[in-house]
């Protein structure tokens, strides 16, 4: 073999070898993410699949008789008590999401500024996050008991009848609303928190040195600068609530009556009280193709707020 000849095949293996390097080096990033792709798949895609398969058949005492087409579907969307979930459920997310979006928002603004013991106030506004919605459940429970709880002697004590929270379809909505607001604030007030810490303070400084009052620079500059944060929040909060099931099934299971009765808490019923797990399914993926018909809308939204700033 010649001297040429030997110089090109020591040229063929280095560029083989070079091209090897670099095919592992692009796919080292594709393989760290395989194992969280693996458990997404394991429990969000695997369960999905399997619920729309479900939703298309007919079970009777939790046996599979067989494909049902859409006759699920029909009997769900043309059932009252799935509608006055669904009417619950969009009460139930639309004032939680609005008290603790303006919640969060105030105590973001209050904490945001140089206050003394802000580090502890911190802390202590994000405890209620901490606890397991199961755990608050009965923590809120044991509060609103007729016999051993403090909040009926409380109202007692200024003066009002006691309230006697769970026993009314009323007073037990609104005492599910307090404790969602109470548990879930804190998320809305990190995640604007953040928002109001990473905002540029250029514009706001400009108008501090322009003689804006203090909610002239609130409306015209932080709102607007805040707004892609908010709309992040209000989105996930939202999603998050339509799913809301822990607290209530520990202090009401839906009652009195259906009065607390969301969505959760129907399909749960149909599901595992009514062996109907395909009518279940028909009415989650109902809901979940809501959700992401939301998300998308938001994403759309933010992607608009955004190009507005820049």
């Amino acid at each position: 073999m010649t001297l040429a000849a030997k110089i090109g095949e020591a040229k063929i293996v280095e560029e083989r070898e070079s091209r090897v390097r670099r095919l592992r080096a692009a796919a080292v990033p594709y393989l760290l993410l395989l194992p969280a792709v693996l458990a997404l798949v394991a429990v969000s895609l695997y369960p999905t699949l399997d619920g729309i398969r479900a939703s298309l058949h007919r079970f009777r005492y939790g046996r599979d008789m067989g494909f049902a087409g859409g006759d699920n579907f029909a009997i769900v969307y043309g059932d009252a008590v799935f509608w006055q979930a669904i009417l619950t459920t969009a009460m139930f997310v639309v004032l939680v999401v609005a008290i603790e979006t303006l919640l969060g928002l105030l105590l973001a603004l209050l904490v945001a500024r140089e206050l003394r013991y802000a580090g502890l106030i911190r802390v202590m506004l994000i405890l209620p996050m901490t606890i397991a919605p199961v755990v608050v459940g009965v923590i809120w429970r044991l509060l609103y008991a007729s016999d051993i709880g403090i909040v009926d002697p409380l109202f007692q004590a200024l003066g009002f009848g006691a309230p006697h929270v769970l026993a009314h379809p009323v007073t037990a909505f609104l005492g599910l609303v307090a404790v969602d607001v109470w548990e879930w604030t804190p998320l809305l007030f990190l995640i604007i928190l953040a928002g109001l810490q990473s905002m540029p303070q250029d514009p706001i400084e400009a108008a501090r040195v322009d003689g804006a009052s203090a909610l002239q620079t609130f409306f015209h500059h932080t709102l607007p600068l805040l707004r892609p944060v908010l709309l992040v929040a209000v989105v996930l909060r939202t999603i998050d609530a339509v799913g809301t099931f822990d607290q209530i099934f520990v202090l009401t299971k839906g009652g009195p009556g259906t009065a607390t009765q969301l969505i959760s808490i129907y399909a749960y019923n149909t599901a595992f009280l009514f062996n109907q797990y395909g009518r279940a399914m028909a009415m989650l993926i109902g809901v979940l193709a809501f959700l992401i018909v939301l998300m998308t809308a938001a994403v759309r939204l933010m992607r608009r707020a955004s190009e507005k700033i820049e």
